[in-house]
């Protein structure tokens, strides 16, 4: 896309603010476009792209092209699959996906807490959203009644504790959910990070999942409860383990495996060392829901791998491999 064409773009965008049945749900830009016009690198132009209420995509078929407004993009792909992927999401789910950015954007130079405080008035705002109201209605309609036994429920701690001198040892206890971030969970971990910043003799925490992953992400059985944002955002803002967690990162390691999906890899991006088995996967879903990461992940992830790359992971829900994550720094090391 040429310079004369973002500017005809921009007086189009404009217009259509009026008219918000008119709107593009994203903006699409050639990173490879042959244009020579001095004004296409100037940072007027970088700021345009920047203030854009929509996503902005770089389609960039050669790395070794790239010029300055690479940077001032939401993302940047380099695959028609990856590309064909992203802007279908986005077109399914526009809110979610317009939120999205928009809170990458304003945190990536907020401190932690700020930031977490933004993330969560985006995914309140979204949790009483049409996009989410229609996923919620799907899936609640896709839970048919059964005749199995499901067993009778883990009365044993979600989150279990254990100390060997210096060394406090937290491991997620219900395999039988693959670990799902219930609110059981999420107030275990909150007093487990309690207890490590109350208590300086402890040097080092490790944390990992029992069963057969670590996390698969909120417990969808739970979503729904909150019909009104500012509740969803008080006691996101009260009970959040990431808020702890970030304050003492240094002495926190991750222990990962299987799948890691959503809060199963925000929350760990805080710590300071995460290491993963070699078949370990990473992903995040909350888009194709009508919502964003809201564990913490709009802030720890791209201060682990950049605004663009978490972009790239929430709008495509694409699974990263753990090769992937190593590369990126989205992980320290992979074990075996």
């Amino acid at each position: 896309m040429c310079l004369d064409q973002l500017v005809d773009l921009s007086l189009q965008f404009h217009a259509d603010l009026a008219t918000a049945q008119t709107q593009s749900a994203y903006l699409l830009i050639d990173l490879n476009s042959a244009c020579s016009h001095a004004l296409y690198h100037s940072q007027q132009l970088g700021d345009w792209l920047r203030h854009q209420a929509v996503p902005v995509i770089g389609y960039l078929r050669d790395e070794q092209t790239a010029n300055a407004m690479t940077a001032y993009v939401d993302l940047v792909v380099n695959r028609i699959t990856d590309l064909n992927r992203i802007t279908t999401n986005i077109a399914k789910n526009p809110i979610s996906s317009m939120i999205l950015v928009q809170v990458l954007r304003d945190t990536e130079h907020l401190n932690v807490q700020q930031a977490l405080t933004v993330e969560s008035l985006g995914y309140s705002t979204l949790q009483s959203g049409t996009e989410f109201a229609s996923w919620l209605k799907g899936f609640r309609e896709s839970q048919l009644p059964t005749t199995e036994s499901v067993g009778s429920p883990n009365s044993s701690p979600a989150v279990l504790l254990s100390r060997q001198q210096g060394v406090l040892k937290i491991r997620l206890n219900r395999p039988e959910t693959r670990n799902a971030f219930s609110t059981e969970m999420r107030d275990g971990l909150f007093e487990a990070f309690q207890m490590l910043a109350m208590d300086d003799s402890i040097n080092k925490a490790t944390v990992s999942g029992l069963g057969a992953c670590f996390c698969t992400g909120g417990d969808l059985l739970e979503f729904g409860q909150f019909t009104n944002p500012a509740d969803a955002h008080r006691v996101r803002t009260l009970s959040l383990p990431s808020r702890l967690l970030a304050e003492h990162i240094s002495r926190v390691e991750f222990q990962l495996h299987g799948a890691c999906i959503g809060s199963g890899i925000e929350i760990p991006a805080f710590a300071n060392r995460v290491i993963a088995r070699r078949k370990t996967f990473f992903q995040l879903p909350e888009i194709s829901m009508g919502l964003i990461p809201g564990a913490g992940g709009c802030v720890s992830i791209p201060r682990r791998i950049g605004r663009q790359r978490t972009a790239y992971m929430a709008l495509s829900g694409k699974r990263i491999n753990a090769p992937t994550a190593l590369d990126w720094g989205l992980i320290d090391a992979i074990v075996d």
